[in-house]
Formats: structure tokens, sequence, C-alpha cells
């Protein structure tokens, strides 16, 4: 195979996210991130009907949702740990990218094409974060999720539902390899 890339070979099979609680201050700035975004905008995309859309949320904004989660986590009757624990994603880290998957009307593109292109959007920016050195890391939870927060948090309309939060920064410290999938027991060949 002339053409094959061992450098991003190897990128993709050692590849580890970094918890969005090891993250800190630097994160990339504006240059570097429009560089990382413009990554995650060459996912698959069937149609070319670009079913997703990007936020960029620093910190200041970041602890704007750790309020509006708390709110929502105390309308909702959680007790103090699930309130603290809708907050805290949004407290660690020093930016994250909301990645917005947007619904568009198609009569060739089912919406679960969609669903997944946005998905992929948030896998092709955490592997730009985590190529150009940052620390990355894919997060959501239930306020991702939950309509309430989401419409009065990011503002989303009825087509809109956050795919995922990618938190980017310095990471503090490397975590351990994790176990990974027994080819074996995933894989079938027909």
């Amino acid at each position: 195979m002339s053409n094959q890339n061992d450098s991003v070979l190897d990128f993709l099979l050692t590849r580890r996210s970094r918890p969005a609680k090891t993250l800190t201050k630097p994160a990339p700035d504006k240059e570097t991130l429009i560089t990382i975004l413009s990554a995650a905008a060459r996912t698959p995309d069937h149609g070319k009907l670009e079913p997703w859309r990007f936020i960029v949320l620093g910190q200041d904004a970041l602890i704007s949702l750790s309020r509006v989660a708390e709110k929502r986590a105390r309308a909702l009757n959680y007790d103090e740990a699930g309130v603290t624990k809708a907050c805290k994603p949004f407290l660690d880290g020093p930016l994250a990218v909301a990645v917005i998957e947007v619904q568009k009307p198609s009569e060739k593109i089912p919406a679960i094409e969609q669903t997944y292109s946005a998905g992929a959007a948030c896998l092709a920016l955490l592997n730009a974060a985590l190529a150009m050195g940052w620390g990355a890391n894919w997060l959501s939870g239930w306020v991702s999720h939950d309509k309430a927060f989401v419409t009065s948090a990011l503002d989303l309309e009825d087509n809109e539902r956050v795919a995922g939060f990618i938190y980017i920064g310095t990471e503090t410290s490397k975590p351990p390899e994790r176990p990974r999938p027994d080819l074996n027991e995933i894989i079938s060949w027909r």
C-alpha cells in the first residue's frame, strides 16, 4: 500500500481521550480552534446537508451553563449529589465546543443518517484536538438531552439537539490505558 499514512494510523491505534476534569488552561486560541473545527467539518455528510453546527463555549459561558444546569437539576428535584454531577462538567476544563445536531428536512437523507453525521463530527473534532496535542474529551449527560436545559441555555431550535460537548484544554495528567474490546468478541466474518 503505497498511500498508507503510518503516522495517522499510529495515532488512531493509540488515541486516548483525556478526562475533562484533568484539563486546564491554556486552551486553544481562536486560530488553532478554527483548524480543529475545520477538520471536524470534513466529517462524512450524506447529501451535504451539514446536519450539525458548533457552539464554542469559553470559560465564562461554561460557568453560566453550570448555573443553568444547577437551576434545572433543582427544578427536577435532584439530590445534592445529582445537582453537583449536573454542574461539574461545565466547571471542568477551560473550553468546550457544543456539537449541535441540526435535523434538516430531506426526502433522500433519513434522520438517523443526520444523527450519525453529527456523531462523526464529534469524533472528528475530538480526534483533531488530540492530534494537535491538546487534551480532549467528549461528554454528554442528561442535561444534553433535557429539552428545557438546551432550549434555555443554548437557544436550540426544535430541530436541534446536543450531540456532545467536546472539552479541550491542556492535560494535567496522562490517563492510564484502559482495556479495549476483544476483537474476537465483536467481529464476525461472513
